[in-house]
């Protein structure tokens, strides 16, 4: 019999006491959470606060599932929500070091402990303390969303201190290296992309999607070339995960994610941030340069500045690849600058040039404030065309030679 105030708590067939807490609506569907205890006595006090937790914060969790569980059904959900390269960060590191340290754990068990073994375990493989870092918050951005649909009552990684981040020590060319790879970059058609990396300190999207009508009197860097991965379109009916072979896979972006399609996974995509869609002014050696390149070079199906022989796209990563190979070329073995780190070169040169850290800032679009229009407007124009000449003046006289004639792929006309 119940006793007055009890609410529903009854015996069941086991044996065990149970007692139900009536949850807000989710979605419009009704929730409530069950609580089991061998004796009435635990149980009502069980409930008691449950019921003063619910009152204090809105909300309790209830369904348990495991990590693994709720991690697939958190990709899903995200991927709606973040740029696709983020959302390809959260899948790997979910898949290669979340999933296999902790994903049989109960959701609602989960405690200091297994957050430890998640950067333990990353850190036994003999990666970086970085990549555990990375680990850590995609496990805090999960678990807020798991909290915010009643599936968890506190964050997990709030039990424990974060990984610090490493300290790694850039490996970047200087003047003397700069000239030298310029130098290089330039016997052969099919390197003068290394040499705009260079001369512009733009990204590797927004090197190899530069496309020709985007260039003039500035070098309009306002879109990057960015492989979209694909997720499922057929609701899993195929079994796979994150789109593979599934017949149905798509791309699932934000709604105000911008893209145009190049060829197949590849894409022309804005930069992240306001301040990243930069036009910078084109002056000497990479005006001619580039002048000079695109005259020679056989049109291509996409319209680029840069193609593969056979008038592909370059995809990002075997231009990674190529790069290294490159680097391994001109300086060896023991250096290991990165395709990335030329936007370290670049900057260097920029402040030995005496260039304005405010105009440093809006050549390589390192801020994170909104683009003002006084940014285009022709006396800042003006100012970025004289430290981008200041830049330039670093190289000496240096004149861009005739490049050899490109070689055709098999198909070219």
């Amino acid at each position: 019999m119940r006793g007055k105030g009890e609410g529903s708590v009854f015996k069941d067939s086991r044996g065990l006491w149970n007692g139900t807490i009536e949850l807000p609506p989710l979605n419009g569907e009704r929730r409530r959470k069950t609580i089991r205890r061998k004796n009435k006595k635990d149980l009502l006090e069980a409930l008691a606060e449950a019921k003063s937790e619910l009152r204090r914060r809105g909300d309790l969790p209830t369904k348990s599932q495991t990590v693994e569980q709720w991690f697939q059904y958190w990709l899903k959900q995200v991927a709606k929500e973040v740029r696709p390269n983020t959302f390809d960060g959260y899948m790997r590191t979910v898949n290669k070091h979340i999933i296999p340290a902790i994903g049989n754990v109960k959701l609602d068990k989960l405690t200091a402990a297994h957050m430890r073994r998640v950067h333990d375990g990353i850190l036994a493989k003999g990666l970086s303390s970085t990549t555990a870092l990375l680990a850590h918050r995609t496990m805090s951005a999960s678990f807020k969303m798991a909290i915010r649909e009643g599936r968890l009552g506190r964050n997990p990684t709030m039990l424990t201190a974060a990984p610090r981040k490493a300290v790694v020590k850039l490996d970047v060319l200087n003047l003397a290296e700069s000239l030298e790879l310029l130098e290089y970059t330039l016997e052969s058609p099919d390197r003068v992309v290394w040499a705009t990396y260079l001369l512009s300190a733009a990204r590797r999207g927004e090197t190899i999607g530069l496309e020709r009508d985007r260039l003039g009197d500035v070098l309009d860097l306002s879109w990057q070339l960015q492989r979209i991965p694909y997720v499922h379109g057929c609701g899993d009916r195929c079994g796979r995960r994150f789109g593979g072979d599934c017949p149905d896979r798509k791309i699932s972006v934000p709604v105000d994610y911008e893209y145009r399609k190049i060829t197949g996974g590849l894409y022309w995509t804005r930069p992240k941030s306001m301040s990243g869609w930069r036009i910078i002014p084109l002056v000497d050696p990479l005006r001619t340069i580039l002048e000079r390149h695109v005259s020679a070079a056989p049109e291509n199906p996409h319209g680029l500045v840069f193609a593969r022989p056979d008038g592909t796209p370059y995809d990002p990563r075997v231009a990674s690849a190529e790069w290294r190979t490159i680097m391994k070329s001109k300086f060896g073995e023991d250096r290991a600058v990165r395709l990335h780190d030329l936007r370290h070169t670049t900057v260097d040169l920029l402040y030995a040039a005496d260039v304005p850290e405010d105009l440093i800032i809006e050549i390589v679009g390192h801020s994170t404030r909104a683009q003002s229009q006084e940014y285009k407007s022709p006396q800042n124009r003006a100012r970025l065309t004289t430290a981008m000449q200041q830049f330039s003046a670093m190289f000496g006289d240096f004149s861009a030679p005739a490049l050899p004639a490109p070689e055709r792929g098999p198909d070219a006309p």
